[in-house]
């Protein structure tokens, strides 16, 4: 960064800029003409504070400001970084994820993390309409776009109806492994999205400290004949996507 910082403080509503507005403005301007790019790191906190003649308090607001924009992100005791444009996610739309990432001229990966059997949660039973005590298969993985650690999802299988499941390859697309090996297709689903926060395998797996704001995508996956299948739990870092939805009726071509 060798421009003179802050030779225009700017107006904003007729008001002078503040510090940590005139640090946004600067660094907006470095990304939008790509001065700084897309996976580049940001010069360190403490480097930040010199540059701008400011303390790193002042710095830190900034720079979480930008974060919550989707311009930057920060990974745990690595630093910031140049966020890359969002990818656009549309839940309603059943397309399996190395699809869509590819769809979007992106490299899609996916890393088995643990599965097994296990019991309904209390919070399972909830999300699924299922009674205490219920065998499932859960099957955890991260994902990842363009080599970086965006997703954690926990997907919830009711294990009456997947035999032998723990067999099979779980790294590709379940969407197909539930088609070819069990014959199951896809219906109808639930959709529960809410803030959250990255707590352990969660934060690890996302490389985020503890408590870092994160998305929850709470979805319940039905099939043609409105069976119960799976809930997938996901954890998204906030600044990989946006989600869209488009509930308008598909008119034929003419």
């Amino acid at each position: 960064m060798t421009e003179q910082l802050f030779s225009e403080p700017g107006l904003v509503d007729g008001r002078s800029l503040s510090k940590g507005e005139q640090i946004c403005q600067t660094l907006r301007r470095y990304i939008s003409s790509s001065q700084l790019v897309a996976g580049q790191q940001l010069p360190s906190e403490r480097s930040l504070s010199e540059h701008f003649t400011t303390t790193r308090i002042t710095i830190k607001e900034a720079l979480s400001n930008l974060e919550a924009d989707g311009l930057i992100y920060r990974a745990e005791r690595r630093g910031w970084f140049v966020a890359p444009p969002r990818l656009t996610y549309a839940p309603a739309i059943h397309t399996h994820f190395h699809q869509w990432i590819e769809q979007q001229q992106r490299i899609a990966q996916t890393r088995l993390l643990a599965h097994g059997s296990t019991l309904a949660s209390s919070e399972l039973c909830q999300w699924m309409e299922i009674v205490p005590f219920t065998p499932l298969y859960e099957i955890q993985r991260q994902r990842l776009i363009d080599g970086r650690p965006v997703l954690h999802v926990s997907h919830h299988l009711l294990a009456s109806r997947f035999p032998d499941i723990a067999t099979a390859s779980l790294e590709g697309s379940l969407t197909e492994l539930y088609q070819q090996r069990y014959g199951i297709g896809q219906g109808g689903a639930t959709l529960e999205i809410t803030p959250s926060a990255a707590r352990g395998t969660i934060a690890q797996t996302l490389n985020l400290a503890e408590g870092s704001a994160v998305l929850r995508l709470v979805r319940v996956n039905y099939d043609p004949q409105g069976a119960l299948v799976d809930c997938d739990i996901e954890h998204w870092r906030p600044d990989a996507i946006r989600i869209c939805l488009d509930t308008r009726p598909v008119t034929p071509r003419q």
